[in-house]
């Protein structure tokens, strides 16, 4: 028995409204807690050495006294915007070069693809441990090396999305009524590409806060005393059977932030597919396109 498309399109809510609340509690925390608490991440008070959890400080203190739930905030913050700032600086750009070698083709096209290829030449992560050692411990570096690593993945999917499109007869006629290329991108194109986006985003997201935490826990990412979710894991898994609470923070927050952000990739999929209700003028053209002979 097949679900109707009511039932789908609801399911698809399902997964995209509980995606984005996971999304919204965790953006919450990282604008909350560093914007509300007056305790310093930073600030060591030895005599709090592995505290307990209290009011004063609700996940403990690390093995330097450090506030865990301040330093959690924080590194939330730091690792969530990094990821959204450098998605965005390779989507925008990606999607862009995207579009341009589609719609030029010829000697634009080879070379765009010739860096493309040259890109992912080189693994994800060993790009970004490239472009980390210009600056080590830099975040300007991490945040460089992951757009860099991110970019290819727009270019290659707006391209393939772009050709058809731009191939078709809509747009071929569009130019010969002389409409603005704008107008053409944005009537045609824009609506080809768009569900692609809308599911690379969060998944680029994903990518990004993942390889800037892999990064942290071996070392060669962000270094002390700055607050990030890997490099908090390198410091609170030795103490693992003393302080479990402490380790057991940075690895929820990994874990909401991603599933989150894979839900909602997941309920974003669904635009691709026709389970949404037809307006009345797409009732009317499927209508009229029915009653055409063949």
């Amino acid at each position: 028995m097949h679900a109707t498309p009511w039932l789908q399109r609801r399911a698809w809510l399902t997964r995209r409204h509980a995606g984005l609340a996971l999304l919204l509690l965790l953006a919450l925390m990282a604008v909350l807690v560093p914007g509300c608490s007056s305790v310093d991440p930073a600030v060591q008070v030895l005599r709090n050495s592995l505290a307990a959890p209290s009011l004063a400080h609700p996940l403990g203190t690390d093995l330097l006294g450090r506030d865990g739930w301040a330093r959690l905030g924080h590194a939330a913050r730091l690792s969530l915007g990094t990821g959204l700032l450098a998605t965005l600086s390779a989507a925008v750009p990606g999607a862009l070069l995207g579009v341009l070698a589609a719609w030029r083709g010829g000697w634009v096209e080879r070379l765009l693809v010739m860096a493309a290829d040259a890109t992912l030449a080189i693994p994800g992560l060993l790009l970004v441990l490239l472009v980390a050692a210009l600056a080590p411990g830099q975040l300007w570096a991490l945040y460089l090396g992951l757009s860099l690593s991110l970019w290819v993945e727009y270019f290659r999917v707006c391209r393939a999305q772009a050709r058809p499109v731009l191939a078709g007869s809509a747009v071929e006629a569009a130019q010969l009524l002389g409409l603005r290329t704008g107008l053409i991108l944005r009537r045609h194109l824009w609506p080809a590409v768009r569900p692609m986006l809308a599911r690379l985003l969060p998944l680029s997201v994903a990518q990004a806060v993942l390889s800037l935490s892999a990064l942290g826990f071996i070392g060669v990412g962000l270094q002390p005393p700055q607050a990030e979710l890997g490099l908090m894991l390198t410091e609170y898994l030795p103490h693992y059977d003393e302080a479990p609470w402490l380790i057991a923070a940075p690895v929820s927050v990994l874990m909401i932030l991603v599933l989150g952000l894979m839900l909602a990739a997941d309920g974003a999929s669904d635009l691709r597919s026709d389970t949404r209700p037809l307006r009345p003028d797409e009732r009317r053209l499927r209508a009229d396109d029915a009653k055409e002979p063949t």
